[in-house]
């Protein structure tokens, strides 16, 4: 701003004008490039249905287009007005409508972003710092189809899990499915990265027991498991989205639960847990107990400024009764002291609203989980993962502890692993985190719209994950593929190499990186699907 206030008031002038010139071309050049894609979309497509209705773009109805784009984003960083818009978002209400955006973008040179409706941590599905994206947003496809005697369902790639976990409630008491905990992930993007939640220990990931899918390649074709081949399927069940393909469903094996399952939360604060002898505990037995058990750590901050500490709530769920979970804890963790009291029976769906925060002395019915919404609400947020191989020694504890208590809305949380985690390969899929990893941890720390230095936020999140460094896996240093961290790398345009590209890849998949690029390579060797952190190809 300083060289405008020093230059001359004519030069001023000529350069508004040279700039609404120029923002009146594009807006001109954006309703026509978004015209012909229509027209291209009605030549290729058979399905009688007004297209018009299905777009939307700033220069049209911007109110709109906003409310659109904002509906399904998690992250507030990624809504600001200074974050890059898309050129429109295009909601298609049938399969050949995507198959045809594919190929009118490829006869047009529009490039594109795919997003299913999830938490998406970077915003990688509607915000390009590479170029002008648009959007295909499959939130109309959201079609579930239980089999309750094939053990399976067809869930579209708009769906959430929330609405999957119910529709399989309505069919069965003692059905289940190994995915997500929070009811508004978007079932398309979930299970490409993966896809954890309070089965694993017991059946492993959604993409574990994934048995079939439905994909749109790089040419437009509908292909299923069979059409797509075994190296394809094998990439897009941890690979990560936005690489292969589109994914437009998901058949999934489903899992048997028992009638009634247990769940608790414990509570410690720092004076309760003196020495970290719980803590410590649990870092040694938690991947060990019987895998019907997946007992959690949060750590959040308690109190006041002048009285702040750390509590560290255990929650469990326990595939079972509570008579017998109190058997697998007083042999396994007693130094928690869990009592009768704190358990809570209640059946397989109850358990999902319980882990989802809802309440439980005035519970909402389960059609709550049909309305998708995010229990973060609207928040700004910065996160970042990491896998832990051996026990935190005190010390180390002492001091993450300390870097914690810097922080009004600092969040960590520990997720065990053992169980059905250790039996499967780690070439089995791409996700690699198996055999060997003793938990995960998730560093979150998020803020409001009133926050003045975001930045700061950012940067105690990273400074707690340096922190963390010789406690945690390395060489390389894991990371959860869909807790995505821009901060370990990204392609900075459309030509990233391999090599460039392994720095973040190892992380999140270790040598299935070296089978991923391949695959890559030969189905998509233009690299038409791609973002900050694709797989890329081999140039």
């Amino acid at each position: 701003m300083g060289v405008l206030k020093s230059a001359p008031v004519i030069s001023y002038i000529s350069f508004l004008a040279l700039y609404f010139s120029f923002y009146t071309v594009a807006l001109t050049s954006s309703n026509s490039l978004q015209d012909d894609f229509i027209n291209c979309l009605h030549q290729n497509t058979n399905v009688d249905f007004p297209l018009e209705k299905a777009f939307f773009s700033p220069e049209r109805n911007a109110s709109m287009f906003i409310e659109v784009l904002n509906l399904t984003a998690q992250n507030q960083r990624y809504l600001t007005k200074s974050m890059p818009k898309p050129g429109f978002i295009f909601k298609p209400v049938h399969e050949t409508h995507v198959q045809a955006s594919i190929i009118c973008s490829k006869k047009l040179g529009i490039h594109l972003r795919v997003r299913s409706g999830g938490h998406d941590y970077e915003g990688v599905s509607y915000v390009s710092q590479i170029e002008i994206p648009f959007i295909i947003d499959l939130s109309k496809l959201r079609q579930i189809n239980v089999d309750i005697e094939d053990n399976s369902v067809w869930v579209e790639a708009g769906a959430t899990t929330g609405e999957l976990y119910y529709r399989i409630s309505e069919k069965s008491k003692t059905h289940g499915c190994p995915a997500g905990i929070y009811p508004s992930l978007g079932i398309g993007g979930h299970i490409t990265g993966g896809a954890y939640g309070s089965l694993m220990r017991k059946y492993g990931l959604a993409a574990d027991n994934v048995l079939d899918a439905k994909l749109v390649d790089v040419n437009g074709k509908l292909l299923d498991r069979t059409a797509m081949g075994e190296d394809t399927f094998w990439a897009i069940r941890g690979g990560a989205g936005g690489s292969f393909g589109i994914i437009l469903s998901w058949k999934i094996k489903l899992v048997p639960v028992p009638k009634t399952l247990t769940v608790f939360t414990v509570t410690k604060t720092l004076d309760q847990d003196a020495g970290f002898k719980i803590l410590s505990k649990w870092q040694q037995v938690a991947d060990k107990l019987v895998e019907e058990l997946f007992l959690r750590v949060f750590f959040t901050i308690a109190g006041n400024n002048e009285n702040r500490t750390v509590a560290m709530s255990y929650i469990g769920q326990f595939l079972g009764e509570k008579g017998n979970l109190m058997e697998v804890m007083s042999k396994g963790f007693p130094e928690l002291g869990l009592t009768l009291e704190d358990c809570i029976e209640m059946n397989w769906i109850e358990s999902i609203m319980y882990s989802s925060g809802f309440s439980t002395t005035t519970p909402p019915p389960p059609e709550v989980l049909l309305q998708a919404k995010s229990p973060l609400g609207e928040v700004y947020f910065k996160a970042k993962s990491d896998f832990a191989k051996e026990p935190i020694p005190v010390l180390g504890l002492k001091g993450m502890i300390k870097k914690i208590l810097e922080e009004e809305a600092a969040v960590m949380i520990w997720t065990p692993y053992g169980g059905m985690m250790d039996k499967i390969p780690e070439s089995e899929i791409p996700f690699p985190h198996r055999s060997g990893t003793s938990f995960m941890i998730q560093y979150y720390r998020s803020w409001s719209d009133t926050e003045k230095r975001p930045d700061m936020r950012i940067k105690w999140i990273r400074e707690l994950y340096n922190y963390m460094t010789p406690y945690v896996s390395s060489n390389p240093r894991q990371a959860y593929v869909n807790y995505r961290d821009l901060d370990l790398g990204q392609n900075n345009n459309l030509k990233t190499s391999f090599n460039q590209a392994q720095v973040w890849g190892a992380k999140y998949f270790k040598d299935n990186f070296n089978r991923l690029v391949k695959i890559k390579t030969k189905v998509d060797p233009e690299n038409f699907f791609r973002h900050e952190q694709s797989i890329p190809p081999l140039y």
